[in-house]
């Protein structure tokens, strides 16, 4: 199990210590989208769906979900965010992108934070259209940039 942080030298699951390591900030950004009919696009667009803003409503999820994601992945380590930003951006006919971007200055990077935000914004927008569009799908989530700590920077082609 060498290269393998998160198993001991028995290969049991277990919690990085980050105790040694210096504070950098630590940045990373994650995108995905959802795709959807073109007319599910445009009542979400014009503010027709029956749930509300969704736009907003996935924004503030996404935000949500990077706080909490240590909840939700079981060796994450537990951080104190400085930012989470959420765009979601309508692209006619039938998509929306999503983009996150988390930051901190901590001993541990942000990369599941990123993609946990992306990840739960696109549920989010699936969530609140899906009785009109159940045929929609979450696509390509993924990180697009990360910087600092000892590994330096990433950046998908």
């Amino acid at each position: 199990m060498s290269g393998f942080t998160h198993f001991d030298a028995e290969g049991r699951a277990q919690m990085v210590d980050v105790g040694d390591k210096p504070a950098t900030e630590r940045i990373a950004t994650a995108k995905g989208r959802v795709v959807m009919a073109p007319e599910t696009l445009a009542m979400i667009v014009e503010g027709r769906a029956k749930k509300g803003d969704v736009l907003a409503v996935a924004r503030l999820a996404g935000i949500m979900a990077a706080k909490k994601t240590a909840d939700l992945i079981p060796l994450c380590h537990p951080l104190m965010l400085s930012k989470v930003a959420v765009d979601l951006v309508p692209l006619p006919p039938d998509r929306i992108e999503i983009e996150a971007t988390v930051k901190l200055t901590g001993q541990t990077g942000v990369e599941m934070e990123a993609l946990t935000a992306v990840s739960v914004a696109a549920l989010t927008v699936y969530d609140m259209v899906k009785a009109v569009d159940r045929g929609m799908r979450i696509e390509d989530i993924r990180l697009t940039h990360k910087s600092g700590g000892k590994s330096g920077s990433f950046d998908a082609a």
